[in-house]
């Protein structure tokens, strides 16, 4: 059975959009990340080595937002499941939820999300767009 580590909320200033305006302003986006591993020997250990850093996953996550613009949160989030799965060989599985609290709706509303799930396998079946 695996372990869950999660983070949310992590905020960072992104050009993603099909606008102009979207690529031009950016706007703020938001990302919540779970992942799945074994942490049996990092909790038998108290040793950081047996674990992933969530610190190191934040930075991640914060320049895969802050990197090149894509057109569609759906990209964004397989963008940042890819690197991570690819960074961390320990994670099995990566779930990623892109809040884009800003997107151009012409009716209230409080947020929009895409939510991806994918696995270690999923990693060598697809390619993905750098």
């Amino acid at each position: 059975m695996l372990d869950c580590i999660s983070l949310t909320g992590l905020s960072a200033h992104g050009y993603h959009g099909v606008e102009d305006f979207e690529k031009k302003a950016g706007q703020l986006f938001s990302v919540d990340v779970s992942f799945w591993l074994n942490t049996r020997q990092a909790g038998a250990t108290d040793n950081l080595t047996h674990t992933i850093n969530y610190a190191e996953v934040a930075a991640a996550v914060h320049q895969e937002v802050t990197g090149p613009s894509r057109d569609l949160v759906e990209t964004l989030a397989q963008q940042i499941a890819h690197r991570l799965l690819h960074d961390y060989p320990l994670m099995q599985q990566v779930e990623v939820t892109v809040h884009k609290p800003e997107a151009p709706i012409p009716v209230p509303f409080q947020d929009v999300t895409v939510t991806i799930r994918r696995t270690r396998a999923d990693l060598n079946q697809e390619r993905p767009r750098r």
